[in-house]
């Protein structure tokens, strides 16, 4: 057989496609950067895919949603995937991707070498199961989003398993070191029948009685087996295949043993899928500047260098997994939301790597948080942002924190990612004209504990800019009502009832007007938008007044608008 071997390069590599690195790559790539992104299964979205299907969780309580390309991908979601079927959520992903100029896309790619000099990467090497050729991908800055952390090959330092109490006084690690980890789970879908077909496992599944099942829930209703977990007392990695194959028989055997019950319980439901991929929780963090901590968690991560938030509880999931006879994990308190510092983002000894997702350079207890794919995601576009950056002024990830942290922050939250603590500043040119409601231009893109920000519009309603002299206008930012009271995640029952509508105070029509030399002229028009954060551009003319006109929304009720800024 003849191997192809073909050579890459880019400004900034991506290695990981799951959500972290999806949105680390396309906020790179938006920013500038020439992008490649390296993905080693067939779809994008890691254990959002529809090979493992796990919720996208994160932050905790009323307004607490993550917005930013998340809040846009899910948006894209419910607009090109109503139905909510998995598979399309897979294309979802690949178009999002694939719709950026500045990104090329390598799935079914693992990375194998990792190739240094002077403390820094210059190349990874993988291999594309599909085309049987082997990449060299050279690049200026690298990424680790792959959760397995595959780039410690560069002799990035890491950690691995559980501190002890005392390393960073943490009162829930326990008391010495180890390197036990959470482990694995399989996941399986159901799908409601009105005629019960009993159940038949396969022979090398588990049978369980009421003497060896597992003390788990075992009720169909409102279930995603997130308890179908094995393997934190094993290498994540190393015993991949030996901890599906364990899984495998546990999975089968919890569904036949819920479907057959005596009770009825399982009457009502087929088994519609069984994930062939287990997702994984924790293996490998890398160490950056700064190391995150539980008590830090604690004290809501107030750092003058956070450029995202968790708010997810520490959920510590016991080692032992599904074999531990006690409670599956331990949900220990986190204010919602905590800041995430920058400096936990890339490497203490690596020049040029980056790192988002599982794997960012914190303890055990606070990965128990931080783990989370809501999370994760805002954690891939700093890191995106960040390179696009450096790649802009030449400068390393480390430089960023030194001479651009306020740059990568007004950047994040310009482009929607809210970062707690840090406000976000109004263009100058918004600011000196007079606009017909307030607080659309206060900064505050989002309801928060404070009360409700953003201004209400009926059809046809209207804001207005209104200049003393002519002002050069040459674009808008605008920020709408998406509902983040919805987490927008895919489903855990196969519901062929199922749609999902566009959020009901989004504006699906609108147009933006100008006086231009005493008469009107629209600039801009929107006939079908579905997203939360627009940004819209033209050739800059000088206007005394700048109008948005709300046309149509997505449902009978007003339309809702948190920002508009004219630049």
């Amino acid at each position: 057989m003849i191997i192809n071997r073909r050579r890459l390069s880019a400004d900034f590599i991506v290695v990981g496609g799951g959500i972290a690195g999806l949105c680390a790559a396309v906020a790179a790539a938006r920013n500038g950067a020439k992008t490649v992104i390296i993905q080693d299964r067939p779809m994008f979205g890691g254990n959002a895919s529809s090979e493992i299907r796990m919720w996208i969780c994160g932050a905790h309580g009323e307004n607490r949603k993550e917005t930013g390309l998340l809040e846009e991908l899910q948006l894209d979601n419910y607009y090109y995937n109503p139905t909510m079927k998995y598979t399309i959520w897979d294309d979802v992903m690949y178009g999002f991707a694939k719709q950026e100029k500045n990104l090329t896309v390598l799935l079914n790619t693992t990375v194998e070498k990792v190739e240094t000099e002077n403390g820094r990467i210059t190349s990874v090497t993988g291999w594309n199961l599909t085309e049987y050729c082997r990449y060299k991908v050279e690049g200026k800055l690298f990424a680790d989003c792959s959760g397995d952390s595959i780039l410690r090959l560069s002799g990035a330092k890491y950690r691995s398993g559980r501190e002890a109490r005392d390393e960073f006084d943490e009162p829930h690690a326990p008391e010495k070191a180890d390197a036990k980890t959470m482990g694995n789970s399989i996941l399986i879908q159901l799908r409601r029948t009105d005629r019960h077909i009993p159940f038949r496992a396969p022979e090398w599944a588990y049978h369980y009685t009421e003497e060896t099942l597992p003390k788990r829930n075992f009720e169909p209703e409102g279930n995603n087996f997130w308890w179908m977990e094995f393997g934190g007392v094993m290498d994540t990695v190393g015993d991949a295949d030996a901890i599906r194959d364990e899984l495998y028989k546990i999975a089968y055997g919890c569904w036949e043993y819920i479907k057959n019950h005596p009770d009825g319980r399982g009457r009502k439901w087929e088994l519609d899928w069984i994930g062939s991929l287990p997702g994984k929780r924790e293996n490998i963090r890398y160490v950056g500047d700064h190391v995150l901590c539980q008590k830090e968690v604690e004290a809501e991560g107030k750092f003058d260098d956070a450029v995202a938030y968790g708010g997810w509880t520490m959920d510590d999931h016991h080692p032992e997994a599904i074999y531990y006879p006690g409670a599956p994990t331990i949900f220990h308190p986190a204010p919602s939301p905590f800041g995430i510092p920058y400096r936990s983002l890339y490497s203490v000894n690596i020049d040029n790597l980056f790192f988002a997702g599982r794997n960012i350079s914190t303890t055990h207890m606070a990965l128990s948080s931080t783990r989370v794919m809501a999370t994760t995601s805002m954690l891939g576009q700093a890191v995106g942002t960040a390179a696009a950056l450096a790649v802009k002024y030449g400068e390393s990830p480390r430089g960023i924190y030194e001479r651009h942290l306020d740059e990568l922050q007004q950047t994040l939250l310009d482009q929607d990612q809210f970062i707690p603590n840090i406000p976000r500043r109004v263009s100058p040119l918004s600011l000196r004209g007079a606009i017909s409601c307030e607080i659309l231009r206060n900064g505050r893109d989002r309801d928060w504990d404070d009360g409700k920000q953003g201004a209400e519009f009926p059809a046809g309603g209207e804001a207005v800019y209104r200049f003393d002299a002519p002002e050069t206008v040459g674009g808008v930012r605008l920020v709408f009502d998406s509902d983040l009271s919805d987490l927008k995640r895919q489903l855990n029952v196969e519901d062929h009832q199922m749609f999902r509508a566009m959020p009901a105070q989004l504006p699906k029509k609108f147009r933006i007007e100008a006086t231009v030399g005493g008469r009107k002229r629209t600039l801009a028009e929107v006939a079908d938008n579905h997203h939360r954060l627009v940004l819209l551009r033209w050739e800059p003319v000088p206007c005394t007044e700048v109008r948005l006109v709300l046309e149509e929304g997505w449902s009978e009720r007003p339309m809702r608008v948190f920002d508009f800024e004219v630049r």
